[in-house]
């Protein structure tokens, strides 16, 4: 058995295999949830088909069964069972929860079930003892019940791909959703691409019924087709529930790594119940939080060492070549970085309103946090400040 003929069966199994632990700790928490469930289950199957057709396994399984081809109805089964959850997940997205959906999708189950069986029964009734790894289907064409097995899983899985093809393009137009729409159109891709194995799978079948070789349709067109199609549609199931989160990870990592100046800036100020830092295994909104929740305490820890004077004039400064929240975050910038030496010194400030100048800053959190970053223009807008300062006391 050359190994060449295992390596298109790698990457696509492995995907599914990645995908399927990534969705394991989901299904843990919420596997209440009918589309986790379903999502989850459909990995499964996909993935079991994979490990299950690839040829090393057909082998292993002739081997530790005695059984030969008992590789078929495995491989088969899940892929009814995978046929069965596609369609009905398709129906979980496009109509609202109702009797008449949950009936219909009740009927898909015991159709794919009924399937399931049959494919077991023509196996067990089939007379197939000669092992065959790359071509079962050409080679059994034509033995009673392995005929009937052939036919069975191939135009079962004809069937569930022009039904779920047929919804999904009637449902398209009518999707908005960015995330939800690309999954429609990987579906689309990918239940086409389960067609074109079909048809040439049964061409293959077909000419050997009428006496001719057309083997290699069969043992080498069709298995890519099969592969990329389970590839596709389990994008295409996994894209709208991926896609929105993975958004909400990235936008949640920006905002986390946008406050570390200003988090770094306030860490002098020690809360008295400051609750324990969460390590970097922690999900990443909870670290967001605790540390938007660390600023808002410091500075209301900070606020009788800001300096409402220091903080206008350099918003003064600032606005003559800024906008309005840069200004804001200018000047918020120098008051902190001002306070912060206070709060060491112990030497609160003793004018103006310093609690109006922790409120200002905390409306421009944002724009504080990025005029920290950025050391050279708030050193000289401190040196302005501080000219400004001095030319004021010597008038």
């Amino acid at each position: 058995m050359s190994p060449h003929f295992h390596v298109p069966y790698i990457l696509p199994t492995a995907l599914l295999a990645v995908a399927l632990a990534v969705k394991a700790p989901t299904f843990v928490r919420a596997w209440r949830d009918p589309d986790v469930r379903a999502t989850t289950l459909l990995l499964t199957w996909a993935t079991a088909v994979l490990v299950v057709i690839t040829p090393v396994n057909i082998h292993r399984l002739n081997v530790l069964t005695g059984v030969p081809n008992i590789a078929a109805p495995w491989a088969y089964s899940f892929l009814t069972a995978f046929n069965a959850t596609g369609l009905t997940m398709i129906m979980r997205w496009r109509e609202a929860p109702s009797e008449g959906r949950r009936r219909r999708m009740i009927r898909i189950y015991w159709i794919y079930a009924a399937v399931g069986v049959g494919l077991w029964a023509t196996f067990l009734l089939a007379d197939a003892p000669e092992p065959r790894i790359y071509d079962l289907d050409t080679y059994y064409s034509s033995t009673p019940w392995m005929r009937e097995h052939i036919l069975l899983y191939v135009l079962a899985h004809m069937v569930s791909s022009l039904v779920a093809t047929s919804m999904l393009w009637r449902w398209l137009p009518e999707v908005t959703n960015r995330w939800l729409k690309s999954g429609v159109i990987f579906l689309q891709i990918g239940f086409a691409l389960g067609l074109v194995f079909d048809i040439t799978k049964l061409i293959a079948v077909g000419a050997r019924w009428f006496g001719t070789d057309l083997d290699s349709l069969s043992t080498q067109a069709a298995p890519p087709f099969a592969l990329l199609e389970a590839v596709f549609v389990a994008l295409g199931f996994i894209a709208p529930q991926a896609g929105p989160a993975l958004q909400g990870w990235s936008r949640d990592q920006r905002d986390y790594r946008r406050l570390r100046p200003l988090w770094h800036a306030v860490r002098v100020v020690k809360p008295a119940s400051a609750a324990a830092r969460l390590g970097f295994w922690a999900p990443l909104d909870l670290r967001l939080i605790q540390r938007q929740q660390r600023i808002h305490d410091a500075l209301r820890l900070l606020a009788p060492y800001l300096d409402q004077g220091l903080y206008r004039q350099a918003y003064e400064a600032a606005a003559a070549a800024h906008d309005a929240d840069r200004a804001h975050g200018i000047a918020g910038a120098l008051a902190i970085q001002a306070a912060a030496d206070a709060y060491r010194n112990q030497t609160p400030t003793s004018s103006g309103q310093p609690h109006q100048v922790a409120s200002d800053i905390a409306d421009h959190i944002d724009a504080v946090s990025r005029a920290l970053s950025r050391r050279r223009t708030i050193g000289g807008m401190r040196q302005r400040v501080t000219s400004t300062e001095s030319v004021t006391a010597h008038a």
